[in-house]
């Protein structure tokens, strides 16, 4: 049964759709409100849907799909090659009804899980570039008043809080305490990157898939135990 190719310009609050009707030749392209949409594709005959692969799109996917649609999710790369029209939700809607029709291959759809494992990735890399940018602007601070630190995470893990005190007493008070909470507060970014870093190691346990695949060279933990403390231990600042 050949399918009415359907395009879809995703977003947070209005969908964009774009077909051309079957029974009567009519061009639709219109907007669909967040809440409408399921519904709106819950009562249409399985359609082949064209989708950008963007924020939330797997989401959509995986809920069309589950109503009989066939779903195509594509790069954007693919699609913009069909937008022939200033850009905007009507000539990327159309762009990608044109895009489905075309033989290319789809991007492959991830599982709620795939998803939530890759949150945790996203969220550990977050906080650690965060840490580092915080490092290195203490660093930059003390440096304007004459204390250089080494550039060995070890290292600085004794002479930053030794720093501190020797310019304690010829600086306010106000920046001494604050830049001791800057301080501080790394030593608990490393713990909030630990212990994500657990809970994906205790994830990975549970299934044979993963523990199969974490056995293969290179590829495993975002960073094994020794190579984030090394032998003395403490926090990884340069990560």
């Amino acid at each position: 049964m050949k399918l009415t190719p359907v395009g879809i310009d995703i977003a947070k609050n209005v969908m964009q759709m774009h077909y051309v009707d079957e029974g009567t030749g009519e061009v639709v392209n219109k907007p669909i409100k967040r809440a409408q949409f399921l519904e709106y594709f819950a009562n249409r005959a399985p359609c082949l849907i064209g989708m950008e692969a963007c924020g939330g799109a797997h989401h959509w996917v995986r809920q069309l799909t589950k109503m009989g649609h066939q779903v195509k999710l594509m790069p954007a790369e693919f699609v913009k090659a069909f937008n022939i029209r200033n850009k905007n939700d009507a000539a990327d809607a159309r762009a990608i009804w044109m895009a489905v029709q075309q033989p290319g291959k789809p991007v492959a759809v991830k599982t709620e899980m795939q998803q939530a494992m890759l949150a945790l990735h996203r969220m550990r890399e977050q906080l650690v570039a965060f840490r580092t940018m915080q490092v290195n602007g203490l660093r930059g601070l003390l440096t304007e008043y004459g204390e250089v630190m080494s550039k060995g995470w070890a290292k600085r893990d004794q002479e930053i809080p030794a720093a501190l005190g020797r310019i304690a007493g010829c600086l306010p008070s106000a920046l001494i305490d604050t830049l001791r909470e800057q301080w501080n507060g790394l030593a608990r970014l490393d713990e909030q990157v630990v212990e994500i870093e657990r809970r994906m190691r205790d994830w990975k346990k549970e299934g044979k898939v993963a523990k199969a695949i974490c056995q293969i060279p290179g590829v495993g933990g975002p960073r094994a135990q020794a190579d984030r403390f090394g032998r003395q231990g403490g926090p990884a600042w340069n990560q």
